[in-house]
């Protein structure tokens, strides 16, 4: 349970750090790939059953 509700709000910042918004186009896809990077582990944690 724990895992997919942290797996959801992880998905939903993932989505909030696309660069699309004027003030953030700067910043490039660094956020994006951090938190996709945290998206990735949290997955792997969930599906071998340690989360």
């Amino acid at each position: 349970m724990l895992g997919t509700i942290l797996l959801v709000v992880l998905i939903l910042l993932l989505i909030g750090a696309l660069p699309t918004w004027p003030h953030s186009r700067a910043w490039g896809y660094g956020p994006t790939g951090g938190l996709g990077l945290v998206v990735i582990v949290v997955i792997v944690l969930v599906l071998t059953g340690v989360i």
